[in-house]
C-alpha cells in the first residue's frame, strides 16, 4: 500500500487487540489504515500478558500434577528441578510465533503499514494531525479522517517508602527472569497477583501474598475463602488485611515492613518482590490536550458511550479508556469504533454479562452480578452455593476443591450472576453468559440438556438446588 501522501481514513496508535480489531474492520470496509507502535507489535496480551502468563501457568500446572501423582490410585509420577532458563526460552518462542501469525503477518495480509515510532498529536481540536518520530531518526506528519488511541495500560505501583530505590518485579519483568527466585513476596491479590503467586510456587519458589483485604476481593467471599484454603494446601502464605508500608534491601533479601488490620507490624523477607497492584493507562507523550481530549484523575481517556473522545474525529479503545481490562473488550471496542466512525452506526457495548477468568488452579470465573452488587441495585437475592463435591466431574477428577454460586432475583427467578471456582471454570462460565444474555431463569437452566460428566453440568446442578435436594439425585438424574 502506498503511503506517499501520508493521508489516511484511519490512523491507529498502538498495535494490540483493540488496534488490530479496528484496523481489520476498517480495511474490510475498503478504508486506508496506518498503525503507529512505539514498542513491540502486538500489545500486552501476546507479548507480556495473556499468552506468556498462561503458557507458564500451564507448565507450572504440569509440574504440580506430576508432584501430586498419587491423587489417583495406581499412578505414581515425579518431577525434577525446573530448568527455568529453558522454560522462559520456550515461552519466548511461543510469543514470537503468535506475534507473527496473529499480528505482523495479518497486517501485511490486510494491507496496512505499522510504523515503528512515537506519536504525538499536533494541530488543534478542529484540525488534529499526528507527528510520528520514527526509530530511524526521521519523522512523518500524518493526517486522517479518524484517529484511534489504543495504547493500552502498564503495571502501576503505589507510593511506598523505599520501593523505587529497592527495586521490584512487575508481571512483565517477572516472566523474563533468568533464574527462579528462591522466595517471592507478591503485593496484590487480584487476578495478576494470584496467578503469579501460584505460578512461582508451583515452579519451586517459596511464596507469600500481601492482600489489603482478602484474596480476589472483587469476587464472592465464598470463592475467596475457598481459594485461600487451596493456597494454604500448596504452601503459599497469605497475609490478608495487611498493608505494605516500607521496603528496603538487606544483603540478598528484600525486607518488607507490613501493618496488619489490628495494627501489628510484621517484617517479611524474600529474594524478590512482585508488585501486582493494578495497571494505569498509557498516554504519556501523546499531547492529548493539544487536540481537546479529556482524561480522568487516573489518566483514562474520557469517551462517550460510542467510544468517541471530546474530539469528534478521535476515538479510544481498550484499557486506555478505563473500561474492563480484557483483550476481548478491547477487540470489541475496535470493531465497534470502525462501524461508528465510518458507518455512523452509533453502536454501544453491553457489559452486563461480561465474563472474567482468573487462571489459577482451580480457576475462578464470573459473569453478571455478585450477591452484594445485586442487593445494591435493589434486587432481593436468592442465592445458592453448590460445593464441587456434588459435581460428578469433580469426583472423577478426584479434585473437589471449589464451588458454583448462582445469584438470582427472588421475585422472578431470573439469573443475575454466576460465579465458579473449579477446574475449567472459564468453560463453565461461557454457558452462564448465554443464560444471562437471554435473561433465563434458574428453572430454565435446571431444565436444559447438559452432557453428563462435564464440569458445565455443575451449572445445571446448581440451578436444580433451587427446587430440589441434589444430594439425593442419582448420578445422571435430571
Amino acid at each position: 500500500m502506498s503511503t506517499a501522501n501520508d493521508t489516511y481514513d484511519l490512523v491507529v496508535i498502538g498495535s494490540g487487540g483493540g488496534a488490530f480489531a479496528a484496523a481489520i474492520a476498517a480495511r474490510r470496509k475498503g478504508r486506508s489504515v496506518v498503525m503507529v507502535e512505539r514498542a513491540t507489535t502486538g500489545g500486552t496480551c501476546v507479548n507480556t500478558g495473556c499468552v506468556p502468563s498462561k503458557a507458564l501457568l500451564a507448565a507450572a500446572e504440569a509440574r504440580r500434577s506430576a508432584l501430586e501423582g498419587r491423587r489417583f490410585p495406581g499412578i505414581r509420577t515425579e518431577a525434577g528441578p525446573v530448568d527455568f532458563d529453558a522454560l522462559i526460552g520456550g515461552k519466548d518462542k511461543l510469543v514470537e510465533q503468535m506475534r507473527a501469525e496473529k499480528y505482523t503477518d495479518l497486517a501485511a495480509e490486510y494491507g496496512w503499514d505499522i510504523l515503528p515510532g512515537t506519536a504525538r498529536f499536533t494541530g488543534d481540536r478542529d484540525n488534529p494531525t499526528l507527528e510520528v518520530a520514527l526509530r530511524d531518526g526521521e519523522s512523518r506528519r500524518i493526517e486522517a479522517a479518524h484517529y484511534l488511541i489504543a495504547t493500552g495500560s502498564t503495571p502501576w505501583a503505589p507510593p511506598i517508602e523505599g520501593l523505587e530505590e529497592t527495586g521490584y518485579l512487575t508481571s512483565t519483568t517477572a516472566m523474563d527472569l533468568d533464574v527462579l527466585p528462591k522466595s517471592l513476596l507478591v503485593l496484590g491479590a487480584g487476578y495478576v497477583g494470584l496467578e503469579q503467586a501460584q505460578l512461582f510456587a508451583r515452579l519451586g519458589s517459596k511464596v507469600a501474598v500481601i492482600a489489603r483485604s482478602r484474596l480476589t476481593s472483587g469476587e464472592e467471599p465464598e470463592i475467596s475463602a475457598a481459594l485461600q484454603d487451596v493456597f494454604a494446601d500448596e504452601g503459599i502464605t497469605v497475609h490478608t488485611r495487611t498493608r505494605l508500608t516500607a521496603v528496603r534491601r538487606d544483603a540478598d533479601k528484600i525486607v518488607a515492613t507490613t501493618r496488619t488490620g489490628d495494627g501489628r507490624e510484621l517484617q517479611l523477607r524474600a529474594a524478590e518482590l512482585l508488585v501486582a497492584t493494578g495497571r494505569r493507562p498509557v498516554t504519556d507523550g501523546l499531547d492529548l490536550e493539544a487536540v481537546g481530549i479529556e482524561t480522568s484523575e487516573r489518566g483514562e481517556i474520557v469517551v462517550d458511550e460510542h467510544l468517541r473522545t471530546a474530539n469528534p474525529r478521535i476515538w479510544a479503545a481498550g484499557d486506555v479508556t478505563g473500561h474492563p481490562q480484557f483483550v476481548y473488550v478491547a477487540s470489541a471496542h475496535g470493531a465497534l469504533i470502525a462501524d461508528n466512525a465510518f458507518d455512523g452506526a452509533a453502536r454501544t457495548v453491553d457489559y452486563h454479562h461480561l465474563p472474567r477468568v482468573t487462571f489459577t488452579t482451580p480457576a475462578i470465573a464470573s459473569a453478571g452480578l455478585t450477591d452484594a452488587e445485586a442487593i445494591a441495585q435493589g434486587y432481593t437475592c436468592d442465592c445458592r452455593v453448590l460445593p464441587l463435591g456434588y459435581v460428578p466431574r469433580a469426583l472423577v477428577n478426584r479434585d473437589t476443591r471449589g464451588l458454583i454460586k448462582l445469584v438470582a432475583d427472588a421475585a422472578t427467578g431470573r439469573l443475575l450472576g454466576a460465579h465458579v471456582l473449579a477446574d475449567g471454570a472459564g468453560d463453565v462460565i461461557a454457558a452462564a453468559v448465554y443464560a444471562l444474555a437471554n435473561e433465563m431463569t434458574v428453572q430454565q437452566i435446571a431444565d436444559l440438556w447438559c452432557p453428563y460428566l462435564t464440569m458445565a453440568e455443575g451449572l445445571k446442578l446448581a440451578a436444580q438446588t433451587y427446587t430440589r435436594d441434589v444430594t439425593k439425585l442419582s448420578c445422571c438424574a435430571s
